[in-house]
């Protein structure tokens, strides 16, 4: 069999890598849309090798597609030396009693950590996100990125050392994280800055991407009484209608928030990161290229769960 002409279980070995594979590159690139472009790369190498020079599957394809991400990781990180305004990562949505593939890329991908991982060079992303978060062996690690595995074991340990703060986050119950965003959801909308006041921290930070296609705050806004601000603006200006055409519960990489269909037909997520009680960190995701992947929600709006 040529490599050309790859049979069925040739197909079928890669497919059951495949989640495997779109996690990393999540976690890589930040993107949805080119996480899946970059696993229809790997495949498009599988099929271009020939099988029986593959000795091990799950290693040949944690090499192509680290190699593969950390080629696009350098242009991506060139963009975005240019982005405008704050940049948030793709988001992974997941509604209730949704068990998809986003779903499962979402453990262990919160925003917080997406935005850490944005700090470490390529390499130290590749190496900590191969090792630490995919349990991959360090000589494996190694072979992968033509390192030594003394280099590979350095390149983690500066990656533990400047994210260490991002992956201990605390757990919130379900209850506590659906009422707080229940409450934060009616008092933004409203510009209650009395409730705004009792759901926050006083140094909670909010971080709006539109990426100068939507309308959003060009620099983080730090600090209670900013944010409290911010919403008294946005509802006033708005003249007291501020609801979205339909709102859903959801969780956003895997913290709790909203996804909502605003006025003027724009998809918008929120998520929340919420310590002790209160909500320290706002991120809304409205660059309408962000979400792309989830345009099939605004027709199906009917059929969305309530």
């Amino acid at each position: 069999m040529s490599a050309e002409t790859p049979n069925a279980d040739s197909v079928t070995e890669f497919e059951s890598h495949r989640r495997f594979l779109g996690g990393v590159a999540y976690r890589m690139l930040g993107s949805v849309t080119e996480a899946e472009d970059a696993v229809q790369d790997a495949y498009l190498r599988w099929h271009d090798t020939a099988p029986d020079t593959i000795a091990k599957p799950r290693a040949f394809l944690t090499t192509v597609i680290s190699r593969i991400c950390l080629d696009r990781l350098k242009s991506a990180r060139a963009q975005r030396e240019t982005y405008v305004g704050p940049w948030l990562p793709e988001p992974l949505v997941e509604l209730q009693d949704d068990h998809s593939l986003e779903h499962e890329l979402s453990q262990d991908a919160s925003i917080a950590l997406m935005l850490a991982l944005e700090r470490l060079s390529p390499l130290e992303r590749a190496v900590f996100l191969l090792h630490d978060v995919f349990d991959v062996e360090f000589d494996e690690v190694a072979s992968t990125l033509s390192r030594s595995s003394a280099a590979c074991r350095q390149l983690a340990k500066r990656a533990r050392d400047n994210i260490r703060e991002e992956r201990s986050r605390f757990q919130v119950e379900k209850r506590d994280s659906e009422r707080l965003s229940e409450a934060f959801f009616h008092a933004s909308r409203s510009g209650d800055t009395e409730t705004l006041s009792q759901l926050l921290t006083d140094s909670a930070i909010l971080m709006t991407d539109g990426g100068g296609r939507r309308i959003s705050a060009r620099r983080p806004i730090y600090g209670l009484a900013k944010i409290c601000r911010f919403f008294a603006g946005v509802a006033r200006k708005s003249g007291g209608v501020n609801q979205p055409i339909w709102a859903r519960r959801a969780l956003v990489n895997g913290v709790p928030g909203w996804l909502t269909l605003e006025r003027d037909g724009l998809l918008q997520a929120t998520g929340f990161d919420i310590r002790e009680g209160r909500i320290v960190e706002i991120y809304m995701i409205r660059n309408p290229e962000k979400l792309k992947h989830l345009d099939y929600l605004i027709d199906e709006a009917g059929a969305l769960p309530n």
